[in-house]
């Protein structure tokens, strides 16, 4: 099957759809700039012209009470944000319209809409550059939000999310573009709502959202080698999101690791571990372990991301302490985003496998 990294896979999903469907349009910032969009908008404003990829003014809010009302009309938009921070100027057209449509008016009008956010994490872009604020929009009824984790999923969830009749929050994160995988060449969906196994295990559950789940693949190798088989879930959609799955997998289990590229405090991690305590408790067998941002800004300085993001060395020490093995120490101090006791060895071995990974691709 073909390979392409996860950008040009959601490039795809768009031209796709942008070919097939003449009620498709993309309107928001830097549509004709890969400084803003990466190549997952490369030449579409060449391919199907500057009227249908519009590259607007500096107004989220505008750009987004605009597709509302152009899918109240019986379009389909595609808002894009290249960074979500700034999404949250259009708060008002995605919560107040967007969402409640459909229920003021008893179901005869939908809002079939897609907003796009991309979370720019890393790189130096600091506090108001990078921030995942998923769990916001989790609370909002009306609204589904999806995070796809692969290029199949960002191109499948891309495509179902254009095709629902709801508006959709579709988030894709900057730090996955190059991540390659095999994308079917056909147009195809993945169901909003249905979470997918990436590996299959018996001892522990690690639950991956977005970026998070490649380096929960990666704990489950790290911990393989230590003779813990680990099962990987990858939720793909958080509202709603595939409770079945999760709780089947932590009643085999009895343990459960939730990995979100969020933060802590009543961040989506905290929605699934409520739900895991909820209806798995009997056969939990420890607390439920959570790997998040420290609830802290996210510095500038390339030497604390090291620190404030988490990697499969946090995922796999929250894994043994779940199982009793060689617990470590907390990860971090409440509220020190810069204090973090690790095992140099597991993050000696976190290095290693991370550049067999990046010889493999490149070969």
């Amino acid at each position: 099957m073909r390979i392409l990294n996860y950008a040009q896979a959601i490039r795809e999903a768009h031209a796709q759809k942008l070919a097939g469907d003449p009620r498709v349009f993309v309107i928001g910032q830097g549509l004709w700039s890969p400084w803003y969009a990466g190549s997952s908008l490369e030449d579409l404003d060449r391919d199907f012209g500057r009227d249908r990829l519009i590259d607007s003014p500096v107004s989220e809010n505008a750009t987004t009470g605009l597709a509302v009302g152009a899918a109240l009309a019986g379009m389909r938009p595609i808002v894009f944000h290249p960074r979500m921070d700034f999404m949250l100027l259009a708060v008002d057209p995605i919560v107040n319209q967007a969402a409640n449509w459909a229920y003021l008016f008893g179901g005869k009008i939908s809002v079939p809409m897609v907003i796009r956010a991309v979370i720019n994490r890393g790189g130096g872009q600091g506090a108001q550059h990078s921030q995942a604020v998923h769990a916001m929009f989790m609370h909002v009824p009306g609204l589904k939000v999806v995070m796809p984790s692969t290029p199949h999923d960002a191109k499948g969830l891309l495509i179902a999310a254009i095709e629902d009749p709801n508006p959709v929050l579709y988030i894709d994160d900057r730090c996955l573009y190059g991540v390659a995988g095999e994308v079917p060449e056909e147009m195809y969906s993945v169901p909003i709502g249905s979470a997918v196994r990436r590996v299959e295990g018996s001892d522990i559950t690690l639950i991956g959202i977005s970026s998070m789940v490649k380096e929960c693949v990666l704990a489950a190798a790290l911990l393989d080698d230590h003779g813990v088989a680990a099962e990987v879930i990858d939720l793909r959609s958080l509202k709603p999101w595939d409770r079945e799955m999760v709780i089947a997998s932590v009643r085999k289990t009895g343990r459960a690791v939730v990995a979100d590229p969020g933060w802590k405090t009543a961040g989506a991690s905290a929605e699934v571990a409520a739900e895991i305590a909820s209806r798995a408790f009997g056969a939990l067998k420890a607390p439920v372990e959570r790997v998040t941002l420290p609830d802290a800004p996210a510095p500038s300085s390339r030497s604390e991301e090291t620190v404030y993001y988490p990697g499969a060395d946090v995922i796999v020490a929250a894994a043994l302490r779940a199982l009793g093995i060689n617990a470590p120490a907390e990860g971090r101090a409440e509220g020190d985003p810069m204090t973090r006791s690790s095992d140099a060895d597991l993050t000696r071995e976190v290095a290693a496998a991370r550049a067999a990974a990046a010889k493999g691709a490149a070969a």
